[in-house]
């Protein structure tokens, strides 16, 4: 292991670690290596870097691990392969254990993106899991393109998702390093209006910290947001075969099978009352910004509705407590994306009180 020099909040240590899977692999750590670990997962356009706050909260009382997965942050940048889902990034994760922690249990916390990672890795090897906290997480049936509670595919090829629905401007602001407020699409406006709910705006000093680790995040058809191919269906776009967004497409991300993983680690599930990223009505869904007319042809709600992402995960929650697992959900008010940094006192309440009670339950 290497570590890193960083102007990280003590008593926070950058480390870059060689794992099965990655020639370097970046984590932040803090907490005895003894203690109970704590894995943190990040989100999409986003790094380990957003959870500083809580991994010194946290770091008296666990091993706390947050890594940066492939293409965010300081980890190396190797392609997604979108047709395996989301497996690339939990094998990473998985080998990134093992390294660590190899044989011990863990509590995995998965932030958006980071909480269908964290899903895979349950699907994967459940038995690892002593706990499974989802902040904040996408619908078990990927971002965008699918109907009912069920997660049915508005269009075979999952149309109007994948790379090519990501914006132009942002992308090109996010390359060009923009760091300025001048634009709606300008990184550090996207993070003051829909990571975060208005007005909520966090010290001057973190906003910075959250923008550059926005701005590292590798750019392209292989890692964010990733290629696309063209449809003969609304709105004229499918998903491509690499990439994060294409990852997180209906075309190749199903996760409804959590229901049926054993054993079955408690599920706590976190997410905020106004959160305008992953919503019933997400503002970054092209069925609901179909709907709201803001991209014309829409084919109306029977082909192309707005996904009902919350619900859907409702559902597959519902099915893992039928099926004899443990599930809560937690809702945040005045709260959007990132309950762990718009109200972090009551999140790590939640968060360690969900784990002492099940800690307690299973003794």
């Amino acid at each position: 292991m290497q570590a890193s020099p960083s102007t990280l909040l003590a008593p926070i240590k950058s480390v870059h670690v060689q794992t099965s899977r990655l020639a370097a692999q970046h984590f932040l750590t803090a907490g005895d290596p003894g203690s109970e670990a704590l894995v943190l997962v990040h989100g999409n356009v986003s790094s380990s870097r957003f959870y500083e706050e809580v991994i010194v909260a946290l770091a008296s009382n666990y091993y706390v691990i947050a890594p940066d997965l492939r293409g965010y942050g300081e980890s190396q940048t190797l392609p997604v392969d979108a047709t395996r889902g989301l497996q690339d990034f939990a094998e990473d994760l998985l080998a990134l254990v093992a390294t660590l922690v190899p044989g011990r249990q863990l509590h995995l916390v998965g932030w958006s993106l980071g909480g269908n990672v964290a899903i895979e890795t349950a699907l994967m090897r459940p038995e690892l899991l002593a706990s499974l906290t989802l902040l904040n997480p996408g619908s078990p049936f990927g971002f965008g393109g699918s109907k009912g509670l069920d997660g049915t595919p508005c269009f075979p090829d999952s149309a109007g998702t994948g790379g090519g629905a990501a914006n132009p401007d942002f992308l090109a602001r996010l390359k060009a390093g923009d760091r300025s407020d001048e634009s709606p699409n300008s990184p550090r406006n996207i993070l003051r209006n829909f990571y975060f709910r208005p007005p909520f705006v966090p010290a001057k000093d973190r906003e910075d910290v959250f923008v550059e680790a926005m701005l590292r995040t590798h750019q392209g058809p292989q890692n964010y947001p990733g290629d696309a191919s063209p449809s003969e269906n609304w709105p004229g776009f499918a998903p491509g075969k690499s990439g994060t967004n294409n990852a997180l497409s209906p075309r190749y991300c199903n996760q409804g099978r959590l229901r049926d993983i054993e054993p079955k680690p408690p599920i706590l599930w976190i997410r905020g009352a106004d959160d305008q990223i992953v919503a019933d009505t997400s503002m970054f869904d092209i069925g609901a910004l179909g709907q709201l007319g803001a991209i014309p042809g829409w084919p109306g709600a029977d082909v192309y509705p707005a996904q009902p992402m919350v619900s859907q995960l409702r559902a597959v929650l519902d099915g893992y407590r039928h099926n004899g697992g443990i599930a809560h959900e937690q809702v945040f008010a005045d709260c959007g994306h990132s309950p762990h940094i718009e109200h972090p006192q009551r999140f790590l309440e939640v968060l360690q009180g969900f784990i002492a009670n099940h800690r307690a339950k299973s003794l």
